[in-house]
């Protein structure tokens, strides 16, 4: 353009001077104006131009030679009155005028002819780089480097290039995943106004992130305006918000969405099965036993075929209602039907038989596990051990352990922690010091649940130093103790008879920040009842109100005792008016 504009005031001033010399020749004027375009598309880089500037050379001479050809003299005479001016020097500055403006036209329709030529050459890449931007965008949104991702796609839209709505899903998904929902609802909106127009998929992939944050109103609003946009919700919408509304227990309106949404005769048989699972879910997980059952039966009449999910969603809801026989019975269908149950299966049924009591009866399962060729994981393990050692079977629970240790499988710090406090709570210390030896060498690292443990143990066999000499250690491991570790610490002061102790371990809790609670009040009561100081024990017993703290059964029952043994039947009387007020 810059060169354009030099060889256009070049243009100028060459003419002028054409015009204000009395001496030039016709000759000298053609030969002067075909240098102007020749200047003019010498100045161009570009090779192809040039070659195309030669042919307008020779054009324009010729159709200054055949169509404006004057004679010199008309130029230089003077105007005689008459009524023809054409030899006036105005006219000739029209002639000059009119085949400069027919020449430039010409230029104009060779600049255009070229530049589409241009683009018609380019156009392959502008497309090859619309392809190239699009897919990085979508592979930055799958790595989760959304702040890349939005800047490229920011620099498309000032480019007024827009990327395809896929591509907008992708970023609407990158930013739900990462709790960003309201620079996703931005992006819809956006969407909405400069395009591509959002499709079913970007609504449901907003609205299953609104639901996950467990916004379920904003997610029932953004279907509102889905609906109102034109935009008809399919099964995937259903769903999304049927096991959104089944979670907080609205299961009459997840019925009622089902009901304006589905049109169960255009829709699959698999389409209808995962629907009422979800359903038959939400029943189950508030309780509405028959319903699920009911929802069971419709499938069942229906047609539907039953797969995996379906039978371990009632096979888990029995569990729920601690129900064992319908369970195994599901179960057994479920064999019959020529599906094979998978860990979440069987991980159920251990989970219900552990909680029962029933150790014996899960480890056998564990054993139907493996000759089925079900792998136990670690949630399986966790779930035996802890049975195990609630049922004070510490030695089968290590065996497991070993087990998971053979299989090349790391057992995870919660299931060291319940080793470790099921040997404390039976009293072996040594052992339960082991297992955290063994522990760390394993390289799991022990936490503030794991000292507790061991606090616990040193504060169950009366060591108490060697209790707090493991908190001084939790210190030096970075590990600062909790309100359970404090509790334990004031609960064995007190037990001794130091009841200085467990206040100057209250004072400490005062000064890390921890409140104290219910439990560290009534070991204080119980240390001054100890010691006869029944003043300091009531001032605890008024400060818990005072804290509005809930208050158990225990701190009534320690002062009325320490009241019959002074004798203090009125106060005993009074406390027991006071515990009848607060425990209406």
């Amino acid at each position: 353009m810059h060169t354009l504009l030099i060889a256009t005031e070049e243009s100028h001033v060459i003419l002028l001077r054409l015009f204000n010399s009395s001496i030039q020749t016709l000759d000298s004027i053609k030969d002067s104006i075909a240098q102007i375009f020749v200047d003019f598309f010498s100045a161009k880089s570009n090779i192809d131009l040039i070659d195309r500037s030669s042919y307008a050379h020779q054009d324009i001479v010729a159709t200054v030679c055949n169509q404006y050809k004057l004679k010199t003299k008309n130029w230089l005479s003077p105007k005689n009155g008459s009524d023809d001016d054409k030899g006036h020097p105005n006219a000739t500055f029209n002639v000059l005028d009119a085949m400069l403006k027919g020449s430039l036209e010409r230029l104009k329709t060779m600049r255009e002819s070229i530049s589409w030529a241009h683009i018609g050459h380019s156009g392959g890449t502008l497309e090859a780089d619309y392809t190239k931007q699009v897919i990085m965008i979508r592979d930055l949104c799958l790595e989760g480097k959304l702040g890349v991702a939005l800047w490229l796609w920011n620099k498309m839209m000032q480019k007024y290039v827009t990327p395809d709505v896929l591509t907008h899903n992708y970023l609407v998904n990158g930013l739900c995943k990462s709790g960003d929902l309201e620079k996703a609802d931005w992006l819809v909106r956006d969407m909405l106004y400069r395009g591509p127009s959002p499709s079913c998929a970007t609504y449901n992939t907003l609205m299953k992130g609104y639901c996950v944050s467990n916004n379920v109103d904003k997610a029932l609003d953004l279907f509102s305006t889905m609906t109102n946009s034109g935009i008809m919700p399919n099964r995937v919408t259903c769903n999304i918000l049927v096991h959104a509304l089944c979670k907080k227990g609205l299961l009459d309106m997840a019925r009622k969405l089902v009901g304006e949404i589905l049109d169960d005769e255009s829709e699959p048989k698999t389409s209808n099965l995962i629907t009422s699972t979800i359903l038959m879910h939400g029943c189950f997980k508030h309780g509405d036993v028959l319903e699920a059952i009911s929802l069971w039966e419709e499938m069942s009449q229906r047609g539907d075929q039953m797969d995996v999910v379906a039978y371990n969603v009632i096979i888990h809801g029995f569990c729920l209602s601690r129900n064992i026989t319908p369970a195994y019975k599901y179960l057994s269908d479920m064999l019959k039907s020529g599906l094979v149950p998978d860990i979440f299966t069987y991980n159920t049924l251990l989970s219900l038989l552990c909680k029962e009591g029933k150790v014996e009866e899960a480890c056998y399962i564990h054993d139907v596990m493996l000759k089925m060729g079900v792998h136990p994981d670690q949630i399986s393990y966790k779930i035996l051990i802890r049975g195990l050692c609630m049922n004070r079977d510490i030695v089968k629970a290590n065996e497991f352990l070993h087990l998971m240790i053979e299989k090349s499988m790391v057992p995870e710090t919660l299931i060291w922690n319940i080793i470790i406090d099921g040997y404390g709570r039976c009293g072996n210390i040594q052992k339960a010091l082991y297992i955290r030896d063994q522990m760390v060498t394993f390289g799991m690292l022990p936490n503030i649940y794991t000292y507790n443990a061991l606090i616990h143990a040193y504060v169950k066999g009366g060591k108490i130093l060697q209790a707090r000499i493991l908190k001084k250690e939790m210190l030096l491991d970075g590990i600062f103790p909790d309100l359970v570790t404090y509790n334990l610490l004031v609960g064995a002061a007190c037990n001794c008879g130091h009841i200085h102790s467990g206040v100057q371990l209250h004072d400490e809790m005062l000064r890390r920040g921890y409140n104290p609670d219910i439990i560290t009040y009534t070991e204080l009561i119980k240390g001054y009842c100890m010691k006869g100081k029944i003043e300091e024990a009531e001032k605890i017993f008024v400060k818990i109100h005072e804290f509005g703290l809930p208050i158990d059964h225990i701190p009534y029952q320690l002062l009325m005792k320490n009241y019959f043994k002074m004798g203090a039947l009125d106060n005993v009387y009074d406390l027991y008016q006071i515990w009848l007020r607060t425990h209406k």
